[in-house]
């Protein structure tokens, strides 16, 4: 693998809408990430990953653009931003911005045009088919429920969108909108972004001509990731992005991308890849199925590990993948990867431990380093996601009570990670001096980050010492390079394995139980690099005595 900058850096996401509100507003805002750079700096990482702050209409949280060059007003200005890049550089942070182009909003200029003219140029921008008979033409499910299809009045036609009726998908297919992309994605690195976090980008490749599949629901509609399976030529759309804009700038990229097949892995994340990672989603998409959240399976300590475990034999040498707990579109990850009842700071740790000590590039989300966790909802007027709305709906059409879908959409819902930063003890968690757009975990009291920073047994703390111990001189070529092999596999409720490099071995070990238990050490141990534990009760007979939930690392 060649050495690139990023290889030995950790990347933090931020949610801007609800990091933290400068104005009082309720809406976090650009001069609030500004205010706490320093935070990141403490925290010890590099890259930071904004979520979008384009304008927008905001149907979908900024993944609906209506202008890529401008900032939204309810985040701040132009301004704003050039000083978030200066000030970010001063402390040798990267700064990433979410690159959201298999659609756009409906209010944005070219759709508008296109609406006007649909056999116009701009027309052919997106994607205008005539209807088939009075009905759509083909039977595509959105990502959001209902048709990919939304008519255009006064005619026969409809457009496509894979997503919400206000994101308009973008035709790739048409070499004018990828100039005006590449342009403007270049236009971003010119003034000093460091990179993008790259949105949905495997949807830009369609089966044409539409045809429909078979349905997978009872209104006769087939999931659009279906579609994808089949989808060919997605590789040319990517290496031309990368080779006008990415790799001239030496930009760092990091890919959303779902349903890639293992022979593609080098052209998406090897040495001359089109991204330079992309994120690992094993463990999120794990239960899935297609009739909807009622139906999903909840995972398991042993699925969790295996889901890993899966995913860096995949990607083996290949290349290095983003890890991550949780992220903006997900639940809090204790909260979903932690048996109910067993989320503490302890099992938070060693959480963290697992998933920070694998073989790839770290993405820690907004509140992750505090173990921020699930809100709940009483009722579904408290939820603001559209997705989770959609949920709701298709849980009670499928017969689930009213509280059995409020549970279900509890457990999965994104509004779980959207909620605002709890930043201190005070009204709203410190996070704004206003009405916060969304509300506030209730447990902000208790979990917060005035509380954590500087207090040597907290979860930041721990995150502080993770992140350290991937960067000490001594051991980072074996953390970021090294080669990772399970050990005691089958052992239920146990994750453990070696992190070996040229000249070094390392055991990372965790109890993902309450009950405490022995474990055969497979080699003497040298000395021990972190737990989650005061003490590690390491024995002359080989074995070692392993609290619930405690986490060791260990040289061997």
């Amino acid at each position: 693998m060649k050495k690139k900058w990023w290889h030995e850096k950790v990347a933090y996401q931020v949610y801007p809408k609800s990091f933290r509100d400068t104005n009082g507003d309720g809406i976090g805002d650009l001069r609030g990430i500004i205010e706490k750079l320093d935070y990141f700096k403490e925290l010890g990482v590099d890259i930071i990953w904004l979520s979008p702050i384009f304008c927008s209409p905001m149907a979908d949280q900024g993944y609906d653009i209506s202008d890529y060059y401008n900032i939204d007003p309810m985040f701040g200005t132009m301004e704003d931003m050039d000083e978030l890049l200066a000030e970010a550089k001063k402390r040798d942070l990267h700064v990433l911005m979410d690159l959201v182009v298999n659609h756009c909003s409906d209010e944005h200029e070219w759709f508008k045009q296109a609406m006007k003219d649909p056999d116009g140029k701009y027309g052919k921008y997106f994607y205008i088919e005539e209807g088939k008979d009075g009905k759509v033409p083909c039977n595509w499910r959105s990502y959001f429920g209902g048709s990919v299809w939304e008519p255009i009045p006064g005619t026969n036609k409809y457009y496509l969108h894979m997503f919400h009726k206000k994101q308009p998908d973008l035709n790739w297919e048409n070499e004018e909108v990828r100039e005006e992309i590449y342009k403007m994605i270049n236009w971003w690195l010119d003034k000093g972004l460091s990179g993008f976090r790259i949105d949905a980008i495997i949807n830009i490749k369609k089966v044409l001509p539409f045809r429909d599949y078979p349905a997978d629901r009872d209104d006769g509609t087939a999931a659009c990731t279906v579609m994808l399976k089949d989808a060919v030529g997605v590789m040319d759309f990517l290496n031309e992005m990368a080779d006008r804009t990415f790799r001239p700038h030496n930009a760092f990229t990091a890919g959303e991308v779902f349903n890639e097949k293992k022979e593609e892995l080098p052209d998406f994340i090897g040495d001359d890849g089109c991204f330079s990672t992309m994120f690992d989603f094993n463990e999120t998409v794990f239960g899935e199925s297609d009739r909807g959240w009622y139906d999903f399976t909840r995972i398991t300590p042993d699925d969790y590990k295996r889901c890993c475990f899966e995913t860096q034999e995949r990607i083996d040498d290949v290349g290095l993948i983003s890890n991550v707990i949780e992220n903006h579109d997900e639940p809090r990850g204790v909260s979903r990867y932690i048996p109910e009842g067993d989320c503490t700071d302890t099992s938070k740790k060693m959480l963290a431990t697992m998933s920070m000590m694998l073989k790839g590039l770290p993405f820690i989300y907004q509140g992750q380093e505090l173990g921020m966790e699930n809100i709940g909802f009483n009722n579904i007027d408290e939820v603001d996601d559209i997705a989770t709305i959609d949920q709701y709906h298709v849980a009670l059409d499928a017969g689930c009570s009213e509280r059995e879908a409020l549970d279900i959409i509890a457990y999965y819902s994104r509004d779980n990670a959207r909620t605002p930063f709890q930043w201190d003890e005070s009204d709203n968690a410190g996070f704004t001096s206003g009405k916060p757009w969304l509300r506030v975990n209730p447990n902000y009291t208790k979990i917060n980050a005035k509380d954590q920073v500087g207090r040597a047994d907290s979860v930041f703390a721990y995150y502080q010492k993770l992140i350290a111990l991937r960067k000490n001189p001594e051991y980072k070529e074996t953390i970021i390079y090294g080669k990772l092999v399970p050990y005691m596999e089958d052992e239920k409720n146990l994750m453990a394995y070696y992190r070996k490099g040229e000249n070094q071995t390392l055991l990372v070990i965790g109890n993902y139980q309450n009950e405490s238990r022995v474990v055969k050490l497979p080699a003497s141990v040298k000395s021990v690099l972190l737990n989650n534990y005061d003490d590690a009760a390491i024995s002359s007979d080989g074995t070692i005595h392993l609290e619930g939930y405690q986490a060791v690392v260990m040289e061997l």
